[in-house]
């Protein structure tokens, strides 16, 4: 069986996605899994083992469409599987040719004009975190109730290296306080005083996280932490992954690094404010999340619209306590 897997973005919703892509390669050994993504997340998904290739949509040009479709079309795939709900996947998934083009149901769409494009809609009801929902989408391919699994390679790490050496005996913690939205970010001055809690209290080695055009982000959480935390060196994804593995916890608001760290099970406490834990956030049972969910009037906006902004009303005092109650479920 020839599978297409079309989810061409975020960082996060691709991490969320990943099972559904190890749930495919379980239940049929033998199929060939390719996967359409945005180059910009490429890195991601190279280390994803059960994944045979990876088709860029180098631009968002028509030439790049095109060539996208001239690139699709040669597999002749039985199923294309659109996780992301949008007209431009739920096209790409049409466009490749494939024999079945299946997707979310229309009442689960986040643009309901992709359904027109589909042969096939998930029947189960939505639900839960989004993961589970991309695992549902399997039943239409008779695959129920798989596990969750993310086969990510391990590759060397030289910032790894780096802060190991750096960190010496002490337990690692890594604090991003970086978001593509605005309405995300925690501000940096509390995620430094985190950073002093993390030392002082805990006995650990704090680094400041940070990916393109968040170095000064990163830096001001340094600078607030009064030394407690280090500047974290330049990381490429697969030395996200490296790190997150060998951290004994990040602090983090809903992004990218939160969910590959979750994907490899480090310990986490995240801190949400316009975005809904129980769908977005870390998925295992363990983790904690302090969320102004209920309370933020901005539901899933990049920037807030009120004069009061949820996430000003996290003090450090509960993200701490959060961080007592996650360390006191393992050992460090």
């Amino acid at each position: 069986m020839n599978v297409l897997i079309v989810r061409l973005g975020a960082l996060g919703d691709i991490v969320h996605t990943i099972p559904a892509a190890a749930a495919i390669r379980a239940a049929f050994p033998d199929a060939r899994i390719h996967w359409v993504v945005d180059r910009r997340h490429a890195r991601l998904l190279e280390l994803v083992t059960v994944i045979d290739r990876l088709i860029l949509l180098q631009k968002g040009t028509v030439s790049g469409w095109v060539d996208l479709v001239r690139t699709l079309r040669p597999s002749r795939y039985d199923v294309a599987l659109d996780f992301q709900g949008l007209m431009k996947s739920a096209v790409i998934a049409r466009a490749s040719g494939a024999g079945r083009v299946i997707g979310f149901s229309i009442w689960h769409l986040r643009e309901k004009s992709a359904r027109a494009f589909y042969s096939e809609v998930d029947p189960q009801a939505d639900g839960g975190h989004v993961i589970q929902k991309n695992l549902r989408l399997l039943s239409t391919l008779g695959v129920e109730s798989p596990r969750v699994q993310f086969p990510l390679a391990a590759l060397p790490s030289a910032a790894l290296d780096v802060v190991e050496v750096e960190a010496g005996n002490r337990p690692i913690a890594l604090i991003n306080p970086g978001a593509a939205w605005p309405n995300k970010r925690w501000p940096a001055a509390r995620y430094g005083e985190v950073a002093v809690f993390l030392r002082d209290v805990r006995g650990m080695q704090p680094y400041a996280l940070w990916g393109p055009d968040e170095r000064q982000l990163a830096e001001e959480v340094v600078e607030a932490s009064v030394g407690a935390a280090r500047l974290a060196p330049p990381t490429s994804t697969a030395d996200l992954v490296a790190l997150s593995r060998a951290a004994a916890l990040m602090v983090s608001g809903d992004t990218g690094p939160l969910h590959i760290a979750a994907a490899v099970g480090t310990p986490i406490v995240a801190v949400f404010g316009p975005t809904d834990p129980a769908r977005n956030g870390p998925w295992s049972a363990e983790d904690l999340v302090v969320s102004r969910f209920g309370a933020c009037a901005c539901h899933y906006a990049r920037s807030c619209r009120r004069r009061a902004w949820c996430l000003a009303d996290v003090p450090v005092g509960e993200v701490t306590a959060a961080i007592q109650q996650r360390l006191s479920r393992v050992s460090i």
